[in-house]
């Protein structure tokens, strides 16, 4: 790198818009959507589709509800084109569903592009050619009217073509290509040539394209591009400013969601953000950026993992499992105070009397995109006692005292460190049951009991294996509690006091099983907690003050 950069790269200049209105406004609507996913994303695959990953993808972005579709560039060749006349004459094409098709301004390209999409019920055009100072002079060594001329040329050929095939609801889109690098005021000169060939009205608009074909600039400088773009372009209501940015510098995102706030209209995109270079703009996240500021996008992931797997297998390129939204992690939390706090914010969602979405780290409800809570929290050694809590409690129906949390917390510690890698649900229900014997042998196992009562004493009568023998153990005291602890201490166990006692419902209905657990103190003061599960709450009970007196 550089010691001076400013040697090599200039800074992108500032538009003079002094009284630009954007930053004060907020997205009240969504906009119009287009899928570039089959031909601005397909162009960029390493394997391009063949035509049975189009027609899986283009039934994806139909049963999205994307109703506008570029599917393709079929005067690049017979892969496109044949996709295109199989979508058109097989009925494929929802009747709400228009088709879009590229072309660059040329005669040829332009009457295969009309030939391609012929029949369609409604179909749009997209013509392009650059206009920027790099493309002029660099690229095609053409001075601004020879660019103009372009333009004026290709509008020409597209009305003339459209008369040409009347069946079809024949709508034009064109793009002053590598418009965010141009001079703005040649790219409205452009525009206003080509509006004045193709004549739109308020009821059948143009629509321009406005790209950030490569991202240059900061995207407050791409939405005072827009908004200029918008005050100065004649006739403005039978326009529709579409965006179509990309993610060079990492903002594609941001620069459309200010060039919506700027007046765009329309956003152009990929699923996933698949496009040229670091990818088009995508369009899952501006979506569902919206619904989380409580405005429906019109499009709907609900189950967003069957969108990923598609978009996966016809693109061949995996989705980052940090994506936004959409990655394997993004609702994952393994940070112990993260977990924490999930775990309180779901706790006090139950307690609302409203819909209104309050969890901490979690900016979207995962089930309103078909994922379930069980990832939530995952347990590594980074976890805490709330993440650890929470597994049990979502996936076995435990409800852990705070103190057992802690206690517990530091069995699952000691595991993760050992075996060095991340905890399954699995994992952490075994060593509870280790932990706590629920299913392991200790110096104390229950086989059966009785409880008889004498006068306002409780007399607790067992048979229970002690250091591998059977025995019959006796105690009496005021409760249940008291006269197993008498039995335990009068039969070689530990002295202990009842500290803290919980028990709970596991399930519902005549299946359900029930949780007891304790603290117990010792006669020196050592705290020991145990568990018990059966279907019996007393039987439970007495589990649970055997599993504290073996964790001695």
């Amino acid at each position: 790198m550089l010691n001076d950069p400013s040697r090599k790269y200039r800074a992108f200049p500032q538009i003079d818009l002094p009284d630009r209105q954007w930053p004060s406004r907020t997205i009240d609507k969504a906009p119009r959507w287009l899928s570039t996913d089959l031909r601005d994303g397909n162009q960029a695959l390493i394997d391009p589709m063949g035509a049975e990953k189009k027609n899986r993808f283009f039934d994806l972005l139909v049963k999205v509800g994307i109703k506008e579709i570029e599917v393709g560039f079929p005067s690049s060749g017979a892969t496109d084109f044949d996709f295109i006349r199989e979508l058109v004459d097989g009925g494929r094409i929802p009747d709400d569903v228009a088709i879009q098709s590229l072309t660059q301004s040329r005669r040829d390209l332009i009457e295969k592009t009309f030939e391609a999409m012929a029949g369609a019920k409604t179909a749009i055009v997209h013509l392009y050619n650059a206009v920027s100072p790099a493309w002029r002079n660099i690229v095609f060594n053409l001075d601004k009217p020879g660019v103009k001329a372009i333009a004026i040329e290709g509008a020409q050929i597209l009305a003339e073509q459209a008369a040409k095939y009347p069946q079809t609801d024949w709508h034009f889109e064109y793009s002053p290509e590598t418009f965010s690098t141009a001079e703005l005021d040649f790219s409205l000169e452009v525009c206003s040539a080509v509006m004045d060939i193709l004549k739109p009205t308020v009821d059948k608009p143009i629509i321009f394209n406005l790209p950030a074909t490569v991202e240059a600039a900061m995207p407050n400088i791409y939405a005072d591009q827009i908004e200029y773009f918008g005050r100065h372009i004649p006739n403005r209501d039978a326009v529709v400013i579409s965006l179509h940015t990309h993610n060079d510098r990492g903002t594609g995102i941001a620069a459309t969601e200010l060039g919506l706030l700027a007046g765009g209209d329309r956003v152009e995109g990929c699923l996933f953000g698949n496009g040229e270079r670091t990818g088009n703009v995508d369009l899952v996240t501006v979506a569902l950026n919206m619904y989380t500021q409580g405005l429906h996008p019109g499009l709907d992931f609900s189950d967003i993992d069957e969108v990923i797997q598609t978009v996966e297998y016809c693109n061949q390129l995996p989705v980052h499992p940090r994506h936004p939204y959409a990655g394997e992690l993004v609702f994952t939390a393994f940070s112990g105070s993260h977990q924490d706090a999930i775990k309180k914010g779901f706790a006090h969602q139950a307690k609302r009397n409203d819909e209104i979405w309050e969890v901490p780290y979690l900016p979207i409800d995962p089930a309103d995109l078909g994922r379930s809570y069980e990832a939530v929290i995952r347990v590594n050694s980074q976890s805490g006692k709330g993440g650890v809590a929470w597994v049990l409690e979502q996936d076995y129906g435990l409800k852990l005292p705070k103190k057992m949390q802690a206690d517990f917390s530091r069995t699952v510690q000691e595991l993760s460190d050992t075996t060095g890698r991340e905890l399954t649900s699995a994992d952490i229900w075994g060593a509870f049951q280790d932990r706590y014997f629920i299913t392991k042998s200790g110096r104390f196992e229950l086989f059966d009991y009785a409880e008889n009562h004498s006068g306002t004493d409780r007399i607790f009568v067992g048979k229970l294996k002690v250091d591998g023998e059977f025995r019959s153990l006796s105690g009496r005291g005021n409760g249940l509690m008291s006269s197993v602890i008498a039995a335990l201490a009068d039969h070689g166990g530990p002295e202990m006091d009842i500290v803290d006692y919980n028990e709970h419902a596991i399930g519902h209905g005549a299946g359900a099983q029930a949780a007891a657990y304790v603290e117990c103190r010792t006669a020196d003061g050592r705290s020991l907690f145990g568990a018990g599960i059966d279907t019996d709450v007393a039987t439970a009970t007495v589990r649970a003050l055997l599993s504290a007196a073996n964790g001695i």
